[in-house]
């Protein structure tokens, strides 16, 4: 693309210079010069029909329109003359004649900022300008291990890459070699980008950070040239870290592409660049890359081969202990009140990534000031955290009667079912406010951390999400349309137990749905079994939620009186806690 882009500024330089010398020349009609006293002579016969006065030069036309030119020495001596003879006049002024320099000058200003400006702009887009920020020392010194929390083994994995950056002769005088990559996996706000930053303020290197996007653009080419740029001055500054953020952006597995598909060609074209720039090290250039991605099952298996991303760490939400190490560092600038410990606030938080337990305890502080109090409470960190889950109150909201009391008991049957069941999670809290889009909510806290979970478990879900429905038919006898959310989990619960999990005695351990290896959730069902089949999987889950309606209707068929109290409660405190609930079923019988 470089000789088209020369040959193009040559030809308009050219035209530009010669549109100078034409307008330098001030290019005049020619015509035959004509005596001045030869003129006064036909002016005294009548043989003069018009002239055209320019300056001092005289365009004339006799009778016989013949075109002929003169120039008089004294204009206001001729126009009494011509005026006698009714000769028609016409006059302009004389035009400026300009130099070729003068001409030209504005022309070459013009075309010396265009090329200026190109080159600007070509530099913009092959070059790290504006793309791979170089974070200074004195930044990327601030952050260390000791601000990340909750995920010590991914910690102790990248501590030896900091130990490679500071001394490599340690790990290579008995033949190792050095890793040339590190891949961070993990859902999002698990601290990816923050581990990044701390293996290089540890290692006190130089580290450039930029996104993967950033090397993709709509021109042919350009995210290669930006590449290789990137790895050329990484070498200049080596030992050092490369952190690509968002790695999925460039590293999509290839094949994708086509006729017509030119930003799938751009991307290949870009990751082709990045594998040879991977594989080009020398041994004596410590250069780690660090990219992290959410989305592991979509990245070429040539990126994640030993030899590029020799290591790939897994970071996921932090357990109960972790949850509590995290707080404790997000807290650490926070005036707490006596009260409040990071343990109580880490068991009611299962699921929470780092990115949302500072938001948690950001949103204490500010709920705290809001309300001129000197000190974080309890009370607060709990309405941070009904606010981020929940959604703000909605407390402009006008709802009639009979709309609260069928929230209040389609509550309260979720409680209910959720007390009486072996197996569920204790409650927390129920509310009847609205918050979101939620008219109430009902809360349940593990007493510990699940990593998997058997089928008594999921059946005991199931049941407790068609609590609130089976709650309304029992005493109104109808249904409304606040179980929409509960029917939709019911089903995929019971969906994933048949096709995924292999809990079905009938269908027995199948899988019919594709393994999920990212972290956003996403799965697809396969198409890959016959129509019985198809038929069985349907019944079956249709059996699980049917068998588990039944049994919901029997237990609060059989605990009727509580129910009924639990709503009359909800209906005047709004809000109740675990504690309040049991009170309240103790009192039942």
């Amino acid at each position: 693309m470089k000789y088209p882009i020369r040959n193009g500024v040559i030809l308009v330089g050219v035209l530009l210079v010669g549109l100078g010398l034409y307008s330098s020349w001030n290019v005049e009609k020619r015509l035959p010069p004509l005596d001045y006293t030869a003129f006064l002579a036909q002016l005294s016969a009548g043989e003069i029909k018009r002239v055209e006065i320019i300056g001092g030069k005289i365009n004339a036309v006799d009778k016989y329109d013949q075109e002929f030119q003169t120039f008089s020495p004294d204009i206001q001596w001729l126009l009494p003359r011509l005026e006698e003879k009714n000769v028609t006049i016409r006059a302009r002024p004389q035009p400026k004649n300009f130099g070729f320099f003068e001409s030209t000058l504005p022309l070459v200003l013009v075309l010396g900022a265009w090329l200026y400006w190109s080159r600007k702009s070509r530099q913009a887009d092959t070059g790290l300008k504006g793309k791979a920020s170089l974070v200074p020392q004195d930044v990327a010194g601030k952050v260390t291990f000791a601000d990340v929390a909750g995920i010590d083994e991914a910690k102790a994995e990248l501590m030896e890459t900091v130990e490679f950056l500071r001394d490599s002769t340690r790990y290579t005088r008995l033949g190792g070699r050095i890793p040339k990559g590190v891949l961070l996996q993990g859902p999002p706000g698990t601290g990816k980008t923050l581990l990044a930053k701390a293996i290089a303020g540890e290692a006190g290197v130089p580290f450039f950070s930029l996104s993967g996007s950033d090397f993709v653009e709509m021109y042919v080419g350009v995210g290669a040239s930006r590449v290789r740029a990137l790895f050329e001055e990484a070498k200049k500054n080596s030992p050092c870290i490369i952190f690509i953020d968002e790695i999925d952006a460039v590293g999509r597995s290839r094949g994708g592409g086509g006729p017509g598909h030119g930003g799938a060609d751009e991307r290949e074209q870009t990751l082709n660049a990045l594998l040879v720039e991977m594989d080009g090290f020398q041994s004596d250039e410590t250069v780690i890359i660090v990219g992290a991605t959410n989305r592991p099952d979509v990245l070429d298996p040539a990126l994640r081969r030993p030899g590029r991303f020799d290591r790939q760490v897994t970071i996921l939400p932090p357990d109960v202990k972790g949850r509590a190490m995290i707080l404790a560092v997000h807290g650490r600038n926070i005036k707490m009140a006596d009260d409040v410990t990071m343990d109580m606030v880490a068991s009611t938080t299962p699921g929470f990534t780092g990115a949302d337990l500072a938001n948690l305890m950001n949103e204490a502080a500010l709920m705290a000031a809001r309300k001129d109090k000197e000190r974080v409470e309890l009370v607060d960190i709990e309405e941070a955290k009904d606010k981020i889950l929940m959604g703000a109150e909605r407390k402009g909201m006008v709802i009639r009667d009979e709309e609260k009391k069928v929230t209040a008991y389609h509550e309260a049957g979720h409680a209910l079912v959720a007390m009486l069941l072996p197996e569920a999670d204790p409650v927390h809290k129920i509310t009847i406010i609205p918050r979101g889009r939620a008219m109430g909510v009902t809360q349940q806290v593990p007493l510990d951390d699940r990593h998997s979970y058997s089928r008594e478990y999921l059946m005991d879900r199931i049941k407790i999400l068609l609590g609130g429905r089976t709650a309304e038919e029992i005493v109104f006898n109808r249904f409304t349309t606040g179980a929409s959310n509960d029917l939709q989990v019911t089903t995929e619960i019971a969906t994933r137990m048949v096709c995924e999990w292999g809990m079905s005695p009938i269908v027995g351990p199948r899988a019919y749905v594709d393994a999920d290896e990212g972290f956003l959730g996403g799965r697809q069902q396969r198409t890959a079994y016959s129509e019985s089949t198809g038929q069985l999987i349907d019944a079956e889950i249709n059996k699980i939620i049917e068998d588990c309606l039944q049994e919901t209707m029997i237990l609060l068929q059989g605990k009727e009186q509580f129910l009924h109290n639990l709503a009359r409660h909800l209906l005047v405190k709004e809000t109740m806690n675990g504690d309040e609930v049991e009170k309240v079923m103790k009192e039942s019988g």
